[in-house]
């Protein structure tokens, strides 16, 4: 991992990766509303209110554009803990509003929390409902009344609760309780249902995110994360429902347990249906570029007489690894490190170890890259070696290229008839790299994934280990010790090619410049790490030959 050659493998990887994903965005298919079809029940009058398969309520799934994209305002209900703030709005008792206190939307506006949800703009709300007898089963247009304007949790109280009630025509109740909890981004949803009519009564719960596709806006340029839905099911595990996805060709999906989300960079927001359930998960494309991904449960039948509840817990907050796991199976997934989770893992875990002990994230990047470079020493010292082996043949080389200049057949033989007799192998720096480079890759998605991350400070001017660095000063310390270590490696037999890497360290410090210092950082203890192995080995080799000789 510490040689010119790595360093232009890794980048072609990226650079590939990053031109697919532009000329997806450029060229790709976009979301746009469907046509509009027709349907019966709610599901045609509601485009947005979900149906149930082979029932009167329509076909779940059924696209239909012109309508369920507008979000009415009624009465707010203002809702404060020691984590979160949040509006619900009494028109469906939807979360319309939530500001995560602990977040600052910018390292430079600490008054300024991150907004998870909202019904402005960039609309991502959290819905939830019953699907039946439409005149008797409440859904999020259904007007709720509000016991109070205002809550907010009292020191020392650990769990506010937050009821908004229904009453329909034929006598049944519904109570829609949001339950919090202190230091919690866990918000439960309880439906009561009490049945004082003379009828039995039947529907079922349904709860769903609505989101505008944000397209291009706010994407950082340099670092691509997804934003878009999740869906996991016990049985496919983790799958992206992208918005592409969704405007063409509506999910419907049954599942024992599962959970739906819509992730961000750093933030996501989840719904958890009650366990013990079989449970049936949607999409629906809507107009003006808004989607909705939800989940809906089995029927709820209550006799007259009767009272029963429903319940749904929800998750709106930052992706903490260590939280997501308790909250339920999978969801830690959503810290999406791709195909090299696996690896990303355990990097991740060492980063939390080092951290426990410094409780800084910068030194523990430092001290990850220490014990990185210790588990790989051996094959770095095999690349090295072979690189410094090279190395002392160069003035042999130049011999054979000066005796052969115009016989290339001829030079080839010589030349590896000379490795045979030196037993050099030219390609035995390139297997040591090829193995690390997973692990590197593992890494960058770990400091570009985790949360903690996130504005984390480190020393003196780097302030925010997720950001670039303001100065630019790790970049060019990058760039000289990238240099150093091509004055340590063995030019390329090319002199058109040695003329180009003279250029890459100044190519580099330019890419690197807009890299979260994170990144950068591990890179630079990384380079330095390598020269210091890498001045020893060709100096212990050059000893060897001035002892024979």
């Amino acid at each position: 991992m510490d040689n010119a050659r790595f360093v232009l493998i890794v980048f072609f990887f990226f650079l590939s990766v990053m031109l697919y994903q532009q000329w997806q965005l450029d060229y790709g298919p976009k979301p746009v509303a469907p046509a509009g079809q027709s349907g019966t029940g709610a599901s045609a009058a509601r485009p947005d209110v979900p149906g149930t398969a082979g029932e009167a309520a329509g076909t779940t799934g059924s696209a239909v554009a012109g309508g369920g994209a507008e979000l009415i305002r009624k009465q707010r209900v203002q809702v404060e803990t020691d984590v979160m703030r949040v509006e619900i709005d009494t028109e469906g008792g939807d979360l319309r509003l939530l500001d995560l206190l602990q977040y600052p939307q910018a390292k430079d506006t600490p008054d300024k929390p991150v907004r998870l949800l909202t019904d402005e703009d960039l609309v991502f709300v959290a819905q939830s409902g019953f699907i039946g007898d439409e005149a008797n089963s409440p859904n999020h247009h259904t007007l709720w009344q509000a016991s109070a304007g205002q809550y907010r949790l009292a020191d020392g109280q650990g769990e506010l609760r937050v009821p908004l009630t229904w009453v329909g025509p034929t006598g049944v109740t519904v109570t829609k309780t949001y339950v919090f909890k202190r230091g919690s981004y866990d918000i439960g949803l309880e439906q009561q249902v009490a049945n004082n009519g003379q009828n039995s009564w039947s529907a079922r719960q349904y709860v769903q995110l609505q989101r505008k596709d944000p397209g291009d806006k706010n994407k950082d340029q340099f670092v691509r994360t997804y934003t878009g839905g999740v869906l996991y099911t016990p049985e496919e595990k983790y799958e992206k429902i992208s918005f592409k996805d969704m405007a063409s060709d509506n999910l419907s999906r049954k599942s024992q347990e599962g959970w739906i989300a819509m992730i961000q960079h750093y933030f996501l927001a989840a719904w958890v249906p009650a366990t013990g359930q079989e449970n049936n998960f949607y999409t629906k494309a809507l107009s003006d570029h808004h989607f909705v991904i939800g989940a809906y449960a089995p029927p709820l039948t209550v006799n007259p007489g009767e009272s029963k509840s429903a319940q749904a817990q929800l998750f709106a907050g930052p992706k903490l690894q260590r939280v997501l796991e308790t909250t339920a199976p999978g969801l830690d997934l959503t810290v999406d490190y791709g195909a090299l989770t696996l690896i990303a893992k355990p990097i991740f875990w060492l980063l939390e170890q080092f951290h426990k002990i410094f409780s800084n994230w910068g030194w523990a990047i430092i001290f990850v890259t220490i014990t990185l470079k210790a588990l790989f020493f051996r094959l770095s010292a095999s690349s090295y070696r072979s690189m410094a082996n090279m190395r002392k043949l160069q003035p042999k080389l130049a011999e054979l290229k000066e005796k052969y200049a115009g016989d290339k057949q001829k030079l080839n033989h010589a030349m590896m008839e000379m490795y045979r007799k030196e037993k050099v192998n030219p390609l035995g720096g390139c297997l040591p790299i090829l193995v690390q480079i997973p692990v590197f890759i593992s890494l960058y998605w770990v400091l570009i994934e985790a949360v903690e991350m996130r504005q984390a400070p480190f020393i003196g001017w780097l302030t925010d280990l997720s950001a670039k660095d303001p100065y630019f000063i790790l970049p060019v310390i990058m760039g000289v010790s990238m240099f150093i270590q091509q004055k340590l490696s063995p030019p390329p037999s090319d002199p058109l090619q040695a003329k180009i890497m003279q250029f890459f360290p100044i190519m580099f410090t330019g890419f690197f410049a807009f890299f979260p210092s994170g990144l950068v950082l591990y890179w630079v203890v990384n380079n330095l790490l390598s020269i210091l192995q890498q001045w020893y080995i060709n100096k212990t080799i050059v000893a060897g030959v001035a002892a024979k000789a």
